[in-house]
């Protein structure tokens, strides 16, 4: 797709049992006691992380290899680059932050060129899914071996700042996937109209209700531009 190619029709997506089990369903007993120790407060973190992984992944259901990778921003950003950034980030804070270093970790890990950024010719998409599954996999064992107060140490923030928790890494990596998952949900609207993670999120509206939602703001955008609108 191009900026000359015409605005592909919203298609919401179906909805995913895969970011149900992982998502705020699992956050039902929250409340349901007078305190939240620190176990509910871990649980919680988990549990939002999970759900925007699945997210994230799942905007890479249907796509060929060349949608895939296919860049939609000034700076490059695509659906697959996304998953193996995610994958990458994820194995360094609840990896080596903590210094539980992925095993065999591949080589771009420690680039700062970008490298975690798109799919190399020598990787397919099932090959990044695979990894960030991996990756997925090592960080929940760390989650779930440690305490929410467990000191690591990030190498790559600046000196004062390196020492964290846990606690703060699972809110960091949730943030960050959650971020991510929110660049992927757009690329790929932007790619074929798949749009929302089909969590009831996205208004109810038929591919001719969007179009013509879409001429309304097109319209008030041009109109707001206008030399002689009034001020």
């Amino acid at each position: 797709m191009t900026t000359a190619e015409p605005v592909p029709p919203v298609t919401p997506a179906p909805p995913s049992t895969s970011i149900a089990a992982s998502g705020l369903s699992s956050l039902s007993a929250e409340g349901s006691t007078p305190t939240t120790d620190a176990a509910m407060v871990k649980d919680t973190l988990h549990a939002y992380l999970r759900k925007h992984r699945a997210a994230l992944l799942a905007k890479l259901d249907g796509l060929a290899e060349r949608q895939a990778r296919w860049p939609l921003t000034p700076t490059g950003t695509n659906v697959l680059g996304l998953v193996k950034h995610v994958a990458g980030v994820q194995a360094g804070y609840l990896g080596l932050v903590f210094d539980r270093p992925l095993p065999d970790a591949p080589a771009w890990l420690d680039s700062w060129d970008g490298d975690d950024m798109y799919a190399s010719l020598d990787e397919s998409t099932a090959d990044v899914v695979a990894f960030h599954h991996r990756s997925a996999a090592h960080a929940d064992a760390t989650i779930e071996a440690l305490d929410l107060d467990a000191r690591g140490v990030v190498p790559w923030w600046p000196e004062g700042r390196r020492e964290v928790t846990l606690h703060r890494i699972l809110v960091h990596m949730a943030y960050e996937t959650a971020r991510h998952a929110g660049h992927a949900d757009i690329v790929r609207e932007m790619l074929d109209g798949l749009a929302g993670d089909g969590d009831g999120n996205l208004a109810a509206k038929t591919p001719e209700e969007w179009a013509a939602w879409r001429a309304h703001l097109v319209d008030i955008a041009e109109r707001a531009g206008l030399p002689d609108r009034p001020q």
